[in-house]
């Protein structure tokens, strides 16, 4: 029998279970609403990168760490890593938009996703210490 404390900290079985929800909600969010769109070339998405003047390689790399974050969420491992690269990636979403793009209450876009991204590295931070 160990003597050492648990890593994980306690959820309740409802918290553990709509963390999951938000987890895949959001995932399903990042891959399909935000990445995807990023790849086949959506015109707004186009027009976004272009007037952010760095390039269309930056909506593909901007895509493939949504994408990749994405799916991080949806597994145990990486759900916690995954999180806190999305809330890193909507940090610099969030002031692209306001700085810019100088765009008003899009920002809020970025905000709600990277503190939603935030909430699961909090409730996944066992994650974060463990790699399990």
């Amino acid at each position: 029998m160990s003597t050492q404390p648990s890593a994980r900290p306690v959820l309740s079985p409802v918290a553990h279970r709509a963390l999951w929800v938000l987890q895949i909600l959001l995932g399903l969010f990042f891959v399909f609403a935000s990445a995807v769109p990023k790849f086949y070339g959506d015109p707004y998405a186009v027009l976004i990168f272009e007037e952010i003047g760095a390039g269309q390689w930056l909506r593909y790399v901007v895509g493939a760490l949504e994408l990749a974050g994405g799916i991080g969420l949806m597994t145990r491992r990486f759900a916690g890593p995954a999180a806190v690269g999305l809330v890193l990636l909507m940090v610099g979403a969030g002031l692209t938009q306001a700085f810019v793009l100088h765009g008003g209450l899009l920002v809020l876009t970025p905000v709600v996703l990277g503190l939603l991204a935030a909430a699961i590295a909090y409730g996944r931070r066992e994650t974060l210490r463990t790699g399990r």
